[in-house]
C-alpha cells in the first residue's frame, strides 16, 4: 500500500468490511436459526414417536451457517486484494449461489411447518 492516503480507496476498504461483517451476521442469523429449530422438537407433543424432519434442517441450516463464514471470509480477502491492484469485479456467481441456497431453506422451512402441522392430525 502507498503511503499517501486515498480516500477512496479507503473508502472501498470500509465498504468491503462492512459487506463482511453483515455477512458474519447473517450466517450467526443462520446458525442460530438452525439451534432454534432443532430446539423446536423439545416442544413437539410426545405423542409423535419418530424423530420427523425438523433436526436435519436445523443441521442444514447450522451447516449452511458456517459455509457462510468460510464464503464470506475467502471474499473478503478475495475483494481486499481486487481493491488494491484496481481489478474488481462483481461477484454473480456468490450471489447466486446464496440466494439458491437461502430459497431451498425457506422451501424446507415451508414443507416442515406444514409437514408437522399435519403430523400432530394424523396420530
Amino acid at each position: 500500500m502507498s503511503s499517501k492516503l486515498n480516500s477512496s480507496r479507503i473508502r472501498d476498504h470500509l465498504a468491503n468490511e462492512r459487506t463482511y461483517l453483515a455477512w458474519m451476521r447473517t450466517a450467526v442469523a443462520l446458525m442460530g436459526f438452525g439451534v432454534v429449530i432443532l430446539r423446536l422438537r423439545a416442544f413437539h407433543p410426545p405423542s409423535v414417536p419418530r424423530p420427523g424432519f425438523g433436526w436435519k434442517l436445523g443441521l442444514i441450516f447450522a451447516g449452511v451457517g458456517l459455509l457462510t463464514v468460510l464464503f464470506s471470509t475467502l471474499q473478503y480477502f478475495a475483494v481486499r486484494r481486487d481493491i488494491e491492484e484496481d481489478t474488481y469485479e462483481p461477484p454473480d456467481r456468490w450471489v447466486i449461489l446464496f440466494s439458491l441456497a437461502i430459497t431451498l431453506l425457506g422451501v424446507g422451512i415451508i414443507y416442515f411447518v406444514f409437514m408437522s402441522s399435519f403430523e400432530i392430525y394424523l396420530t
